[in-house]
């Protein structure tokens, strides 16, 4: 995996069990933000300004995949690091890999598909081709 972005996270308490170690789920929840700010980071804006501005209502989670390798504690800064995108035509495939210390504790993999309202049905969504300018943000860096 080539990471495209990364970033630092500190391990707070409450990602922890009552051992102080990372409880699986918060993983998760790193690898997800990264998500949102691996789009931001490749030149979107921030994500409730994307959702107003350019007909998405997001991105839902419709595939994971996670192996844990070592546990991270409390007070352990982890550095979580996201590939490019690899794009379908709706979906789109992230790796993710949390390290401490340069050992690989989480190895991630998730798929998410391109949401817009879907005006047929009132609260509906539908998947859409996501937008070439989006693609075209990451071209020449997919994993």
């Amino acid at each position: 995996m080539t990471p495209f972005f990364s970033r630092i996270v500190r391990v707070e308490w409450g990602q922890c069990d009552p051992a102080g170690i990372v409880y699986a789920p918060r993983y998760l929840d790193m690898v997800g933000e990264n998500t949102i700010r691996l789009f931001e980071a490749a030149g979107l804006p921030k994500k409730r300004d994307m959702l107003a501005t350019l007909n998405v209502a997001g991105y839902p989670m419709v595939d994971l995949q996670a192996r844990f390798l070592r546990p991270a504690a409390y007070g352990d800064d982890v550095i979580v690091e996201s590939a490019a995108p690899e794009f379908g035509n709706s979906s789109f495939t992230i790796a993710h890999r949390v390290t401490l210390d340069g050992a690989v504790c989480v190895d991630c993999t998730e798929k998410r598909v391109w949401t817009v309202v879907d005006a047929t049905r009132p609260g509906g969504l539908r998947a859409e081709r996501v937008p070439d300018a989006v693609r075209a943000l990451f071209a020449g860096n997919a994993a």
